[in-house]
């Protein structure tokens, strides 16, 4: 009957070995999936608060939405650009008065008219400088952007935020579940990592619990991660110079984030632990 024991335990811990391999391998795929969704809540918000987006034909912030430059004219030319005109050779039938040289016995040469090649050649470089100019204009206005314009509109923007939300809850409720099972597993078959377990678990069901929109129930009092892009552009239209307001909007939309990126962080690492503190105890490594 002992062996017999022996022997069901090992078959034990052979199945729960496999069923932490299984939950170990979904757990870093919801990890990838929840890091990507708040990096991507990140870079709106940066968008809008940058004012890269444009809202009802301005962007929001201090610049105002540069449009797509008029081409110039082919006949006008350009402010930079002058225009070449030849010289007039000067008339040797009309006398002129001898100037202050003449007068002191110096010849004076009369003036050259321009050769033909010469304005050819200045009518070509008014058009390889007219075109240059009017490409750079356009360049000149978007230098100080990282964001081509019309990168993307306002409702591709809130279309984006609320499937971003969605898979984001949805994926950190799962990764919570999965660290669940996975701590069941190991006090089941005792493979040992409790503690790791235990502590990557409860940093995940803090972060998921913060990450809710609580602010959509209980108004102002408790607000989560998550948030909406109409509360993007209230709180980014009612911001001032304060700098408590300042703090306060960055905090909400930037610091929180950070924090959620930390604790989503800080759990996968302690998952981890787990996982090698399982291999030791096995004298797998």
């Amino acid at each position: 009957m002992v062996e017999n024991h022996g022997g069901n335990d090992l078959l034990d811990t052979t199945d729960c070995l496999e069923a932490v391999g299984v939950f170990k391998g979904w757990k870093n795929f919801f990890f990838l999936i929840v890091l990507l969704c708040l990096l991507l809540l990140q870079v709106s918000f940066h968008l809008v608060d940058r004012g890269y987006i444009k809202i009802d034909g301005q962007l929001y912030g201090d610049e105002p939405a540069v449009g797509p430059s008029e081409p110039a004219e082919p006949n006008k030319p350009t402010e930079d650009a002058e225009t070449v005109e030849p010289t007039e050779p000067a008339k040797t039938n009309e006398p002129t008065e001898p100037s202050e040289p003449e007068k002191l016995g110096e010849s004076v040469e009369p003036n050259e008219p321009a050769e033909p090649n010469e304005l050819a050649k200045s009518s070509s470089a008014l058009r390889w400088i007219e075109p240059r100019i009017r490409s750079t204009a356009p360049q000149m206005q978007y230098a100080g952007q990282w964001v081509p314009k019309d990168f993307i509109t306002f409702e591709q923007l809130t279309l984006l935020i609320s499937i971003v939300n969605a898979v984001l809850i949805l994926t950190a409720a799962l990764y919570c579940l999965t660290l669940l099972f996975s701590l069941k597993v190991s006090m089941n078959g005792r493979l040992g990592g409790i503690n790791h377990i235990s502590r990557a678990f409860f940093l995940s069901l803090l972060m998921f619990v913060l990450l809710l929109p609580w602010q959509r129930m209980f108004g102002s009092v408790v607000t989560g991660v998550v948030f909406t892009p109409e509360e993007l552009v209230k709180w980014y239209s009612g911001k001032t110079d304060d700098i408590l307001d300042v703090a306060l909007y960055y905090l909400r939309f930037s610091g929180y984030g950070v924090l959620m990126l930390l604790l989503l962080i800080l759990s996968q690492l302690r998952s981890l632990r787990w996982a090698k503190a399982i291999l030791r105890r096995l004298e797998i490594i």
